[in-house]
């Protein structure tokens, strides 16, 4: 039975926000399209993809920083595993992309515990991050209240002088759930998490040249356009049941976005922004994988071997005749 809920709860939630969409787009969805259309509005969504091609290699290596020196993974094979994970994210199920993470740090060596930990690390960090800059929202949406969502700022402040406020959470539930994570040094997931903040920043400027092409109010609009991305993509993250977030993302920055656009505008901007990120990533990542074909992935690390031969013992001869090299 419950088998058969989580099955039909996926479609009912996707199908409750096309009924909402539909119902937002029927007033001022067209005129928004043609907004979207018109041949000056090109630049506007060429940046935007841009952006979010940016917002993609900032977010590679806040999560590559996290994997231990001796294991660094760097360069191409960095972008590869990283974009892997990122197509998982499209299919039913929040475990294909640690799953990608750790078979193809195995591949070069890194073992799959401290592949885990820094898929399990940026995570954490990247929501905590992605929070604190979906306050930009907060202003345009809460007039006169707005200060008081300065504490929470502070706190992401806090962890960015203090990481440990920010890992030791995620040390403690992970050891409750028997699958310890390996930590970093303080000036290593500092950096992940300003890399983070950066990513957010930047692939949020995204929607902000959607709403901008749109006829949106050019600096009313920044921060809205910037902080309802990180906040929708936050709130998203925990939808499990929904890949990739769909229909709640969009609702949710339709919600957001609806201080500075008309509603059928702010579904539109919702739904272009889902199709620039669509965009951005597939494009990234086939580029990133036909890049890694051409030069040759590569394989498990060598051990190096001695500058003279060793000679072969009696005792390395096995009983069938063959010899075991002794490294």
């Amino acid at each position: 039975m419950k088998r058969r809920l989580r099955a039909l709860l996926t479609p009912a939630v996707v199908l409750t926000a096309l009924v909402f969409v539909g119902l937002a787009l029927r007033e001022d969805g067209p005129r928004a399209a043609r907004a979207l259309a018109r041949p000056e509005a090109v630049p506007l969504l060429a940046a935007a993809v841009a952006a979010n091609v940016a917002g993609l290699v900032l977010a590679v290596h806040a999560w590559r920083v996290l994997i231990p020196g001796e294991h660094a993974v760097r360069g191409l094979y960095a972008a590869k595993i990283y974009f892997l994970g990122q197509l998982s994210k499209y299919i039913p199920g929040r475990v294909w992309g640690v799953l990608t993470h750790v078979a193809h740090g195995r591949a070069v060596g890194v073992p799959g515990a401290q592949m885990t930990s820094a898929y399990v690390l940026s995570l954490a960090l990247t929501l905590l991050t992605g929070a604190g800059v979906a306050l930009l929202a907060a202003p345009a949406a809460m007039p006169g209240t707005w200060p008081w969502l300065l504490l929470p700022a502070l706190g992401l402040a806090a962890c960015v002088v203090r990481p440990a406020l920010a890992t030791r959470p995620v040390t403690a539930l992970a050891r409750r759930l028997r699958r310890p994570v390996r930590v970093p040094d303080d000036a290593t997931v500092r950096r992940a998490m300003l890399l983070a903040v950066a990513s957010w920043l930047v692939s949020g400027a995204h929607l902000w040249f959607v709403v901008l092409a749109l006829d949106a109010p050019v600096w009313r609009s920044a921060g809205p356009a910037v902080g309802a991305f990180a906040l929708a993509t936050v709130v998203s993250s925990l939808a499990l049941i929904v890949p990739d977030g769909w229909g709640v993302r969009e609702l949710t920055i339709t919600a957001a976005l609806a201080v500075v656009l008309p509603g059928g505008a702010a579904v539109t901007a919702a739904l272009a922004s889902r199709l620039v990120c669509v965009v951005a990533e597939l494009g990234s990542s086939a580029v990133v994988l036909a890049w890694a074909r051409f030069r040759g992935a590569p394989g498990p690390p060598v051990s190096p071997r001695p500058a003279t031969a060793r000679p072969v013992s009696p005792q390395s001869v096995t009983s069938m005749g063959e010899t075991r090299v002794h490294p």
